[in-house]
């Protein structure tokens, strides 16, 4: 008889600040995505701590009473992990181990510990591992706190100032290594995009978690790893699809966040060439996801960063069979009417309007409204096709039975 596996997740504590440029309402969307996030990870979060404050604190990031109030519960509970949700200085994440003597980690590391997880092939190993040293490098002083330092000065340089500095070396020596090996495979893959031919190039990109891959599945017929947690995929998977009699390549890309560490974006740029050559755009959206608006405009943030944000797109509103809206009863006079009331009917006669026919309403799960998803791509990819080789014009009706 087989054994259940029993899965030991490290317990964990979320802390968030409100400052004048982030409200509750604000940090509490983030926390709830620090949280996944966690879970992705292998930790299971215990508590949040919130704090309002002006600025955050320049030595601790947050008040010195709120560190007590922390060190107090993660002490008495045990906790392993402690994750702040936005990018910590390294002298801030210096002197918090300090004061809580566990491990601290903000929103940058738990991502590139993701990362760390997720990478499958060499060429995604190499990107996340440059990302981390790149992230680590500045951070090293606290690797040696068990050393005894002394004073500088001529003479006083004592042996943590030299294992620093020999650290040092070495990891940027690793991070020029590492560089060197991506630009060569970089090279590799920009030859293996340029004999790809003349098929028109289709990249499905959105926020993570909002079913790209699952989608690429079902249309592509392949079988590429999908799963309810955050950057599920990380390495790009390409493959040729036929709609009608009509090929063309589909890749999926890894999927963006809000608060992406700059360190990802540019290791992982070669993956997201991907996104700058693509002849067309699938953005995906999981429009049963509260913050779906948002996620929207991170995408739109990061496709304008990678010269993108100007390609032929259509919206793909995905998990249409989750989407649950809100309901004002007939007597309460009170309650306004607003976006978490909207039926998908509705959401169709706001801004979504102005996308006009270029926008999509799927389950891919359930395979809902895939049958005019594919005419929508097909025409889409015939207009692309038609424009570039208008002499075989022929090869393509404008109307087909079956997709």
């Amino acid at each position: 008889m087989l054994e259940k596996k029993i899965i030991e997740y490290e317990k964990a504590v979320l802390i968030g600040v409100i400052t004048k440029e982030q409200n509750e309402e604000k940090v509490n969307e983030y926390l709830d995505e620090l949280e996944f996030l966690t879970y992705t990870a292998g930790g299971e979060v215990k508590k949040r701590f919130v704090q309002k404050i002006n600025v955050p604190n320049p030595k601790t990031y947050i008040g010195s009473g709120k560190i007590k109030e922390v060190e107090a519960y993660v002490t008495e509970n045990e906790i392993g992990s402690v994750i702040f949700d936005d990018e910590l200085t390294p002298g801030q994440q210096r002197n918090i181990e300090r004061e809580l003597r566990c491990k601290i980690l903000d929103r940058t590391g738990l991502i590139l510990d993701i990362f760390a997880q997720r990478a499958q092939t060499s060429y995604a190993r190499t990107q996340v591992e440059l990302a981390q040293y790149e992230y680590l490098l500045p951070r090293l002083t606290g690797l040696w706190t068990h050393l005894e330092r002394q004073k500088g000065g001529i003479g006083m340089r004592g042996p943590g100032e030299t294992e620093i500095e020999t650290d040092r070396r070495i990891v940027r020596d690793r991070i020029t290594l590492l560089k060197k090996k991506l630009s060569k495979i970089d090279r590799q893959m920009e030859t293996q995009r340029g004999n790809r031919g003349a098929l028109v190039r289709v990249a499905l990109v959105g926020y993570t978690n909002v079913g790209k891959s699952t989608l690429m599945n079902v249309i592509s017929k392949s079988e590429v790893f999908a799963e309810n947690k955050l950057f599920a995929t990380l390495d790009t998977t390409v493959r040729k699809v036929v709609i009608g009699n009509l090929p063309f390549l589909l890749s999926d890309t890894v999927g963006f966040i809000r608060k992406l560490p700059t360190q990802l974006v540019e290791s992982f740029k070669s993956t997201l060439d991907e996104v700058r050559e693509a002849d067309l755009l699938l953005h995906v959206v999981d429009i049963s996801h509260p913050q779906f608006e948002e996620h929207i405009d991170s995408v739109n943030l990061i496709l304008d960063e990678i010269d993108s944000a100007d390609k032929r797109c259509v919206m793909v509103f995905n998990k249409i069979d989750q989407y649950e809206h809100e309901t004002i009863d007939a007597d309460d006079p009170i309650t306004q009417k607003t976006e978490k009331h909207f039926t998908i009917e509705e959401w169709k006669h706001t801004w979504m309007q102005r996308v006009g026919d270029r926008a999509i309403f799927i389950s891919a799960l359930n395979k809902e409204n895939l049958d005019e998803f594919r005419k929508k791509v097909y025409d889409e990819v015939r207009d692309i096709h038609v424009t570039r080789f208008p002499y075989n014009n022929f090869l393509y009706p404008e109307h087909l039975d079956q997709y």
